[in-house]
């Protein structure tokens, strides 16, 4: 089953969700396609439960890593910008597809990966919002100012690499600095 979601994250990230069969996935694993839907009925049902996987892995090592951090809303703040950043810089190929392929998913599947979103979301709304109850962050929308800061580190998703002039961690600390100055009062 691994080595299946592993082949279907990598043909959909190359060729796209429309142009990515099921027949081509079998034989990119050495199965007969008829073996394939016994694993994945559908390429749609390929589709959810990659992205299914990659929300709910997200969630709960974000969760894990909030633990981590002091219950100061800055402190919270700054771990879940380097969180995000580095769990995102290693799952690129996850990312992409759980963003640029959302649309292709239907009926209750997009519905239930919408509702994970909004759960991750919410966790950064918290933050901004206690922050800015606390008097450390400036008075705002804090669910615009959570969408802002999400759309700028998830793109770092698309220009980063490893073997780039910048390390991960100089990464996390230019963002959390962007993010700080942004929001901080």
């Amino acid at each position: 089953m691994a080595a299946i979601r592993a082949a279907g994250l990598r043909l959909i990230q190359a060729h796209g969700y429309e142009a990515m069969s099921l027949r081509r996935l079998a034989a990119e694993v050495g199965l007969q396609p008829a073996s394939l839907y016994n694993h994945f009925p559908t390429k749609q049902a390929l589709l959810h439960g990659l992205i299914l996987e990659h929300m709910e892995a997200l969630l709960s090592a974000t969760a894990a890593a909030l633990a981590d951090c002091p219950p100061d809303p800055l402190a919270r703040l700054r771990g879940f910008v380097a969180h995000h950043l580095l769990y995102h810089l290693e799952k690129k190929r996850e990312v992409f597809i759980a963003n640029f392929e959302l649309r292709a998913l239907e009926g209750e599947n997009l519905r239930q990966i919408l509702a994970l979103r909004r759960r991750y979301e919410a966790l950064l709304i918290r933050i901004l919002e206690e922050g800015m109850a606390a008097g450390q962050l400036r008075p705002g929308d804090a669910r615009i100012g959570a969408y802002a800061i999400l759309a700028m580190l998830t793109g770092a998703c698309t220009w980063y690499k490893p073997e780039g002039r910048l390390t991960r961690e100089e990464i996390v600390r230019i963002h959390t600095d962007l993010v700080l100055r942004g929001h901080a009062a």
